[in-house]
């Protein structure tokens, strides 16, 4: 295994010479300290800090888009296990929302409940275990004003179990009442039902008007959730991350492994099925391929897999926290590997240039229905 050397100017990591400044490689003994330690970030202005990495519970209890309309006993135990490896392995922030699994969406059943349950069943084997959790309030068109976030928030807390959470998100623009959503978002921070508030799928007008009014009372804007991958870099584009980095926002990337397509599971002959079948056709991995092949290169370089790359890039991008979603304990113990290690800043440009040459996935984001 590749050994951090202090005091050197350069270290070699599987024949490959790279200068400290640009990658950090580490000891096993080393790798639990810094997971726990370093691995640890603020989110924005806000005092809440979570793990590097969160994961998303997205699948856990859906049956409109991730487990071909089916959910059974199988499934749980996998999602349970998938929460229980990302605790034992560091990871213990958590992202849902009230539309995750809804039955009026189709769902066998709310991922808010199985993230409290599975919460609750932890919390009985070791009661000091600390789980971050973020979920979010579905800007529904009927629902109007700040009491209706601070309504659907009292019913989220019920779900899980909780008296009060990390993290409440507005999921995307409302059509209308947008000021009132935000007024609702303070006014859960001083209930003390919260301790950070932020947006989701926010454009960077928007985004602007979310932060100027929560700082008329004092409270900052933790994040702001967009689709972010290696392959779909619009929050570059848009001015988001721009954005957030000039306001001390935390961009939190969901998909950022693009639902797959970035581990290189899927092949033109072997395409996802299902919605994302029709995202990711065989006709868009044939020109993916190059990068896959070269993302696992440069992971090979490491002892990394390609899923493991993917999400290092992300983290590399600074002020911004992946959350992939988790299915079971394999993927989540895979997530892990993310941290403790970086990109070389070459490695990130590299990946980012021959990224631009592939037409991103575009259109609405389906991991808000």
């Amino acid at each position: 295994m590749a050994m951090q050397v202090i005091g050197a100017s350069c270290l070699c990591v599987f024949g490959r010479r790279r200068s400290i400044g640009t990658v950090r490689a580490f000891a096993s003994e080393d790798f639990t300290t810094l997971k726990t330690t370093e691995e640890k970030v603020k989110l924005g202005g806000s005092d809440l800090k979570v793990t590097r990495l969160g994961i998303g519970a997205w699948s856990w209890g859906d049956t409109s888009y991730w487990n071909n309309f089916e959910w059974d006993d199988r499934k749980m135990k996998a999602a349970k296990d998938a929460f229980d490896t990302s605790v034992d392995n560091g990871i213990t922030f958590f992202d849902t929302a009230e539309v995750y699994g809804s039955r009026a969406l189709f769902g066998a059943i709310n991922s808010e409940i199985l993230l409290g349950r599975f919460i609750k069943e932890r919390k009985v084997k070791n009661p000091e275990v600390e789980v971050d959790v973020a979920t979010k309030f579905a800007a529904l068109p009927w629902r109007l004003g700040r009491q209706s976030v601070l309504t659907a928030l009292k019913d989220s807390l019920g779900r899980l179990g909780l008296s009060s959470v990390e993290l409440y998100q507005l999921h995307w623009p409302g059509i209308w009442g947008n000021e009132g959503y935000i007024d609702g978002l303070g006014d859960a921070v001083e209930q003390g039902l919260v301790k950070a508030v932020g947006v989701s799928n926010y454009s960077e007008k928007r985004l602007r008007e979310a932060y100027e009014k929560l700082k008329m009372r004092g409270i900052p804007l933790a994040s702001n959730q967009v689709n972010y991958s290696l392959i779909y870099r619009s929050p570059e584009e848009n001015g988001v991350k721009a954005t957030c980095d000039e306001l001390g926002i935390t961009l939190i990337a969901y998909s950022p492994i693009a639902q797959g397509a970035l581990t290189g599971k899927y092949t033109p002959e072997n395409p996802p099925t299902g919605p994302r079948g029709r995202i990711y056709t065989p006709e868009f991995l044939t020109k993916l391929q190059p990068l896959l092949n070269r993302i696992k290169e440069i992971g090979e370089t490491y002892g990394k897999t390609p899923t493991q790359v993917v999400l290092n890039w992300l983290i590399a991008q600074e002020n911004v926290v992946p959350i992939p979603g988790a299915k079971n304990a394999e993927q989540a113990k895979e997530f892990s590997g993310a941290l403790g290690w970086r990109l070389s800043d070459e490695e990130v440009t590299e990946l980012r240039s021959m990224a631009s040459e592939i037409r991103p996935v575009t259109g609405f984001p389906l991991e808000k229905l």
